[in-house]
């Protein structure tokens, strides 16, 4: 793994992913192809620690010609796939577009690695085990379908065109640079700046967080010692309701901003209506890669949320950036103005 070409990676986990790979190895070269929709943004791609071995290349995994020429030009031997949208409530909104994105056809030539999610897996009860591996598919939401198909057409190309390829399959991730619209980052910047922290419904569903920076241990895992084929699940190895997640926020908010005038900060909490066909549970058994590969998640959740918490709490300029040169604004509109309590 010489010459690695990462698709999305000016996305919230692709460009954790960079910052990270460019850490644990010094001499590896990254071609970074993003098409800059509303969520990917160069300005995650600052402060890189060896931005001279890393090359930005505005475009689609969709241009097989301008594929073809990075692959020739670059050599590229290794392929991290990110590119995705992925958040549900504008799947709702405009199912389309997660088809045109999400629905991808593998790039040949290279060790193929696509990251997926468990929101293949559909939904649990409080009583179903975990997701793991052999989980039948069962999607619940056009995002979740979208990234289904795309699952199905990399382990074809597997079958069919002898690509190598491996698959991962995560849990809700959280940490740095991640775009707003998330729960996690929307509940600190509206507790922030004093605005409604909107829980979905009752506030009891239940999702796996998981780390970014383990999530891309993980994936390197999986690169340098994964077996060719194989699906590998990745979690945070937790299950709290959203609820939970929310409060823990606000709790860390009023150990680090005391004096704000909104604290404590528990009171902006406003429970809305519920998203459509929301999945009550996810959960993912993550044995497969602790047995096969030794990995295992290093955050424990509340001091991954201290640590995030932190970066945007360091990071105004970031923020500032972020929301401006997108649709932010509009879409909370679109999406919270009509909830009723």
């Amino acid at each position: 793994m010489k010459n690695l070409l990462v698709t999305g990676g000016a996305g919230f986990i692709g460009s954790n992913f960079i910052h990270y790979m460019q850490k644990q190895n010094a001499d590896i070269r990254i071609v970074n192809l993003d098409a800059l929709t509303y969520a990917g943004s160069l300005e995650n791609l600052k402060d890189l620690p060896r931005p001279e071995q890393h090359l930005f290349v505005h475009g689609s995994i969709t241009d097989r010609a301008l594929l073809d020429q990075l692959f020739s030009e670059h050599k590229i031997d290794t392929v991290v796939n990110f590119a995705a949208e992925s958040h549900v409530d504008r799947s709702i909104l405009n199912p389309g577009v997660f088809v045109d994105t999400n629905v991808i056809v593998p790039v040949e030539g290279a060790r193929f690695h696509h990251v997926s999610t468990d929101e293949v897996f559909g939904t649990l009860t409080r009583e179903d085990p975990p997701f793991e591996e052999e989980t039948p598919y069962a999607p619940r939401s056009p995002y979740a379908a979208a990234k289904a198909s795309s699952d199905h057409f990399v382990r074809a190309y597997q079958t069919t065109f002898g690509l190598p390829i491996s698959i991962s399959n995560c849990s809700n991730n959280y940490g740095p640079r991640q775009f707003p619209e998330k729960l996690i980052p929307l509940m600190i910047l509206n507790a922030l700046n004093g605005k409604p922290l909107p829980v979905y419904g009752d506030g009891m569903q239940i999702r796996d967080w998981l780390y970014v920076d383990d999530h891309c241990e993980a994936i390197l895992r999986i690169l340098q010692d994964g077996r060719e084929g194989e699906t590998y699940c990745v979690g945070g190895d937790n299950q709290p309701p959203n609820i939970e997640i929310v409060k823990t926020i606000c709790d860390i908010l009023d150990e680090l901003q005391p004096d704000s005038a909104f604290a404590p900060h528990s009171q902006l909490i406003t429970y809305v209506a519920d998203r459509p066909g929301h999945d009550r549970r996810y959960d993912i058994n993550i044995a497969k890669i602790e047995r096969e590969l030794g990995w295992k998640p290093s955050h424990d959740l509340r001091q991954g949320l201290v640590d995030t918490v932190r970066w945007y709490l360091s990071n105004p300029a970031w923020v500032e950036a972020i929301t401006k040169q997108s649709d932010y604004d509009n879409w909370l509109k679109k999406n919270y103005s009509d909830r009723k309590a």
